[in-house]
């Protein structure tokens, strides 16, 4: 009796305080569904709910965007709960380490990671409503964690461009311009980045933010709400195959518990969905699989609409499509998702708990080593992950050898990075560090091999026993180098981004640097190809020389060796034509229609965010010959050049470089630069074998059969000419990451990295067609045309921002290929 009294009294509560509460709808002042709404109206509301129902809502600010947007998150419970938050959460995080007795259900809902996909937003402000007002009882022993917009600034990009060119009324014609985004759409991020493929690599202030906060709850469940096509239907869990063999059996089960909750709601009002298709659980970046290898119920879900469809459209059926539609489908799955959280919250605790405590994998541990600037940046995306790692003894070691892919016993130094599965980071330690993800289906929905070893070029070993090892590494002196008037010389290697961007800040101060073209051996000492030398004469009219030198060594952490003289042991001295000044280039990049507005954005972030250097941007529909006399490089992003380059462009891009120019053509620009008046770069044409009888192939069967000519994202060795300055700072072997079949034939000479004729991944899926075609081609080279220069990147080093160790070959192009 009593338990029903106080439920009574809680309902009554409840009620007379959602009186209080104003709609979407009433606090706008529009129908919510007849506009959009900008990213400030949305904060304000949920500002408006903080401070209605503070007992039941909870609004915290965990960061800001590049355009200075607030990223905020609303925590959602009962009164009782609220006020107990920090011990609800204290209490959760005691599973991770098999302790604790949680009760209470975490359900994480994310919304609008891609700003363009705009129902989202929309429907997360109907969701907390009804949160608070018709379904409080699922409150009582669940707290909801709702970020209302992840990326505000694609959102805004879309919804001001929306604005701008819609009729009014809105016109639901599909050829009407409003249902066509411009190239600068607002998918992505400022810096055109996809936020929902930056989960794990962590390159943008959004994701690097967010995580912080989703680390320190790390839910039971994370909704992850998206848009599709106009005609397609709604997509909900379970999922498609390949999931990673790291998803448990209860990870797979619930999300079919969910879907059929899901299919409930959809069968009564006959909206049509489809499950089990297209989405998987592999790659390790998005918001669906990363929160899985956190042990979270982790999903995607699709609406039919995004960019195209605006506040209506006609689709392919005849019916139409409104903005209305798409929020009662994304709320409907959002409150179905909550309902199910609270009506299994001990289930959720139990499952969750096991996931942190049952681990048994192949590999135990990791051990890395490595130039120290590249096992800092590792160890700083580590940090972030909140993964733990240590440094070992000088020891030998039997493992997966990951240079050779061979079982090998090799000794490893003092101080090698030791990263063990046996933590609670455990599951995601083994997806990111494993040498070949174990693939259950070739048809995948992204990339299939990231390994951080081969991303941070890293030697490493994968072992079967756990390697012993400790938090404190031998410390070393601060680099303090000591810049004397009476020194002729100082060198510094070249073997990493930090190296780069040392490089940069001296430029930028106007000091001058020269680098070495061969090897060399000074006072016993041997500087590889592309060691940096920095004279006393040649800044002997900079007054700041020694004080700015001295500066920015001290905050690179760089060490200089200090020389007083120039005359070398073995090689060539610092006076020998082998040894260059590096120039101050005044460097370009092309934007607009024949870029990929995801590549641009690459390229655009490495040089504001990480080497933090000057870029002009160009906008294609304005390039002309007189414009690129004032630049010495012009970086040409991936794309679709073809009808660009017919408009006179391939002809003015020859010229500027014949009379000194250096052009940088990467992925699909290189094909705009080939035909009879272009560059001597050639595809590879391959012959069809006539002479074999193909197979009839069924119409079902079709799709599969053509993933023979697809490369997945494949990790492939291949081979490094270590004279040519592209490749300076590298090994004679390196790891790329291909993301398809692209093809071009071997450079008469200039071949800086190439694959030969054995063409079997390293790691991910390559189709068999796909390996051949491939098989003795470019990946990058560096052509001379009069007095300039092209470099062809055919594989792309700053794909997505994460993978590091290709990155040299980028800085090398614009500084070290003269």
């Amino acid at each position: 009796m009593k338990r029903i009294l106080v439920a009574l009294l809680f309902t009554t509560y409840m009620v007379t305080n959602a009186q209080k509460i104003q709609s979407p709808s009433e606090f706008l002042g529009y129908e919510l569904g007849t506009e959009f709404s900008r990213h400030h109206e949305v904060v304000d509301y949920y500002t408006y709910l903080a401070h209605t129902v503070s007992d039941r809502v909870l609004l915290k600010p965990y960061g800001k965007t590049n355009e200075r947007r607030p990223l905020v998150l609303a925590y959602v419970s009962s009164p009782e709960n609220i006020k107990n938050i920090e011990n609800i959460r204290a209490n959760h995080l005691k599973s991770t380490r098999g302790e604790g007795d949680a009760k209470i259900a975490i359900v994480w809902l994310s919304y609008n990671v891609h700003g363009n996909e705009s129902v989202s937003t929309e429907a997360s402000m109907q969701t907390i409503y009804e949160l608070l007002t018709n379904k409080v009882s699922y409150l009582e022993n669940t707290v909801v964690i709702i970020d209302p917009c992840i990326n505000p600034d694609g959102r805004d990009r879309y919804v001001n461009w929306y604005n701008e060119n819609k009729n009014t009324p809105n016109n639901v014609d599909p050829k009407s311009i409003e249902h066509h985004e411009g190239w600068l759409n607002g998918r992505a991020n400022h810096y055109m980045f996809d936020l929902n493929r930056d989960w794990a690599w962590l390159t943008q202030v959004e994701s690097q933010q967010r995580l912080k906060a989703y680390n320190l709850w790390l839910p039971h469940v994370h909704v992850d709400f998206h848009e599709q096509g106009i005609n397609e239907p709604y997509y909900f869990a379970p999922a498609a195959e390949p999931y990673h063999e790291v998803i448990t059996n209860f990870q797979r089960d619930f999300q079919v518990t969910i879907g059929k909750n899901h299919a409930k709601y959809f069968d009564k009002n006959g909206w049509f969905y489809f499950t089990k298709e297209v989405f998987d659980l592999f790659y390790p970046s998005y918001g669906d699989t990363y929160p899985l290898y956190n042990g979270a119920i982790g999903m995607t879900y699709e609406q039919g609409g995004s960019g195209r469809a605006g506040l209506g459209i006609i689709t392919r059926t005849g019916d139409t499509l409104t903005l209305k539609d798409r929020i009662a489908h994304h709320f409907t799955t959002g409150i179905s998702t909550v309902e199910v959280a609270s009506k299994n919250a001990s289930k959720l605790n139990e499952e969750f708990k096991k996931f942190y405590t049952n681990k048994n994998f192949k590999y135990k541990s990791y051990a890395l080593s490595g130039s120290d600037d590249k096992v800092n940046a590792l160890t700083q995306l580590l940090a972030q992950h909140q993964i733990e790692y240590g440094w070992s003894d000088a020891t030998t070691l039997k493992g997966f050898d990951y240079t050779s892919g061979k079982i090998k016993s090799r000794k490893i130094a003092q101080n090698s990075l030791i990263v063990s599965t046996d933590q609670p980071k455990g599951t995601l330690v083994k997806v990111l560090f494993e040498p070949n993800a174990k693939l259950s289906d070739s048809l995948t929905y992204d990339i299939t091999a990231w390994s951080l070893p081969y991303a941070y070029g890293l030697d490493a070993l994968a072992t079967e026993t756990k390697v012993n090892a400790t938090t404190n590494i031998t410390t070393k002196d601060p680099i303090k180098n000591i810049i004397s008037e009476n020194t002729y010389a100082y060198i510094g290697d070249w073997n990493s981004m930090n190296d780069a961007r040392f490089l940069a800040d001296l430029l930028k101060e106007n000091i001058k640097v020269k680098f070495t073209q061969k090897p060399f051996t000074l006072e016993g000492k041997k500087y590889e190809r592309g060691s940096l030398i920095i004279t006393k004469s040649d800044n002997r009219n900079k007054k700041d020389f020694a004080i700015k030198l001295s500066e920015i060594s001290e905050k690179h952490a760089k060490h200089l060796m200090s020389t007083s003289t120039g005359f070398v042991d073995r090689g060539d001295d610092f006076g020998s034509s082998s040894v260059h000044l590096i120039k101050k280039n005044n460097i370009a990049v092309l934007t607009g229609k024949p870029t990929s507005t995801l590549q641009f954005g690459e390229v655009w972030h490495f040089f504001e965010q990480q080497l933090k250097y000057p870029l002009t941007v160009l906008e294609s529909d304005f390039l002309n010959a007189d414009d690129l006399e004032a630049y010495d490089v012009l970086i040409l992003p991936d794309g679709w050049y073809g009808s660009f380059m017919r408009n006179n462009i391939q002809k003015e891009l020859k010229e500027w470089v014949e009379n000194g120019g250096k052009l940088i053509a990467m992925g699909g620009a290189i094909e705009g630069l080939e035909g009879k008046n272009g560059f001597k770069i050639k595809s590879k044409k391959t012959e069809k074998d006539t002479t074999k009888t193909e197979p009839l192939i069924s119409y079902e069967d079709s799709e599969r059969e053509g993933i023979k000519n697809l490369i997945t994202g494949a990790i492939f060795k291949t081979k490094v000419d270590k004279t040519n300055p592209l490749a300076f700072g590298y090994e004679d072997t390196y790891f790329t990451l291909k993301l398809g079949d692209d093809a071009f034939d071997y450079l008469k000479e200039g071949n800086a990295v190439y694959l030969e004729e054995e063409t079997t991944p390293t790691a991910g899926f390559a189709g068999s067609d796909a390996r051949k075609k491939i098989a003795n081609t470019l990946v990058f080279g560096t052509e001379n045309y009069g007095k300039g220069q092209v470099v062809y990147m055919v594989d792309n080093p700053l794909f997505r921002g994460f993978w590091e160790n290709g990155k040299l070959f980028f800085v090398n192009a614009l500084f070290m290929v003269d």
